[in-house]
């Protein structure tokens, strides 16, 4: 069995930055001026912000003609300054701002929507633009709420959001099937590497649909596993893996080192691509060098969310196996420190793509591993594997 070193026994440091989220949303109509030009636009740009830097995940709706490439300017009027992007092309001079659509993600139709995001710093003042224009044409405000559209994902985007019904999926349950107390049929209890005091159960007074959910009570100390895996052989499904499932769990997540998904991975000789946390927000953490996604820093974990707790959340994931590229949403929402293009972004991933390979995961477990402190009860439903987009 593996050996794993104990997180517990370094000391994480606390995020002291404070993460202020400001949207502004923008519409306007206005008559086209030539070909290619938007009669329509509204933009969301949504900030994080800490002392000296922030990051942005700015949507882009077309509400006029079909375009075959975008080209979204505005201006600062702080002293911020983009350092990094991904999904456009940026560019700044001065405090004037470019974002240039990418290969795959230019064609919007009416009302089509792009997503980018982006990196930067300030030292006095980081207010959120309002002069948005879309191919020079420009978007006013009336604080309409734009419509969801879906996040990008590695590989070719889906054009609408991804159904959520799973079909003829690897892994397509809602734990109906499940006949006694005990998980039993296509999932089954495992302890990898240790086992403690941690336990499973079908939960028949919990559930996010029907009348059972999988349970775990998850226990702290290092090499403290519980987990149910799927007997699915997951090594053939893909290009890109997507991952959907339902979750709830009762206790926010510590500063040290948890995980309730864990994938073993033939990339990895075996060891675990692993979904959790640390320092209080969602991570992905590779077992064989303990590289995490985003960087455990001030900004990278700020780039990443919280698991909110007490009521059901939906988590997406996507893994390419043929580029080391991942994406992650959260009720939706790309998690911008859990997005890995193959392009380093400060604070995000360059410590993850120090591995070039591709990871290959060929089975999904669902659980809780401690490494320290961190009890928790967590509960499972409603989750699928397959080859193409899931849905919430």
């Amino acid at each position: 069995m593996p050996t794993l070193v104990p997180r517990s026994l370094r000391r994480p440091w606390t995020v002291a930055a404070a993460v202020v989220a400001l949207a502004v949303s923008l519409l306007v109509a206005v008559p086209a001026s030539g070909a290619g030009a938007a009669s329509g636009c509204r933009v969301d740009y949504t900030v994080n912000e800490w002392s000296g830097g922030y990051t942005a995940q700015v949507r882009v709706t077309n509400l006029g003609a079909a375009l075959s490439g975008w080209r979204l300017t505005w201006t600062y009027g702080g002293d911020q300054h983009v350092t990094s992007a991904w999904n456009a092309t940026v560019t700044q001079t001065g405090r004037a701002v470019t974002a240039a659509s990418t290969d795959w993600n230019g064609s919007l139709a009416d009302g089509g929507s792009a997503d980018f995001g982006l990196q930067g710093t300030w030292q006095s003042a980081d207010p959120a633009p309002t002069d948005f224009s879309l191919n020079g044409v420009s978007c006013g405000g009336d604080g309409t709420t734009p419509p969801t559209t879906p996040p990008t994902t590695p590989g070719t985007p889906p054009p609408t959001q991804p159904p959520a019904s799973c079909g003829n999926a690897a892994v397509c349950t809602d734990f109906e099937d499940q006949s006694g107390p005990a998980p039993s049929g296509n999932w089954r209890f495992t302890a990898p590497d240790c086992q403690g005091t941690g336990t499973a159960a079908v939960d028949t007074a919990v559930a996010h649909s029907g009348a059972k959910s999988l349970r775990i009570d998850g226990r702290a100390g290092y090499c403290n596993h519980a987990f149910v895996a799927a007997s699915a052989d997951l090594s053939s499904v893909g290009p890109v893996l997507y991952v959907r499932m339902w979750m709830r769990h009762t206790t926010a997540l510590p500063a040290s080192h948890v995980t309730f998904v864990s994938m073993p991975d033939t990339s990895q000789a075996g060891r675990s691509l692993r979904v959790g946390g640390q320092n209080g927000a969602l991570q992905w953490n590779r077992e064989s060098d303990d590289a995490t996604l985003p960087a455990q820093s001030p900004a990278g974990v700020a780039l990443s969310r919280p698991l909110p707790t007490g009521s059901w959340q939906c988590l997406r994931f996507a893994v390419d196996t043929s580029a080391p590229k991942l994406d992650t949403w959260l009720n939706d929402a790309q998690v911008p420190g859990l997005h890995a293009d193959g392009v380093p972004t400060q604070d995000v991933d360059q410590q993850w793509l120090s591995r070039t390979t591709p990871p290959r995961p060929t089975a999904l477990r669902l659980g809780w591993e401690s490494y320290g402190t961190g009890d928790d009860t967590l509960w499972f439903d409603d989750v699928a594997v397959g080859s193409s987009p899931i849905g919430c």
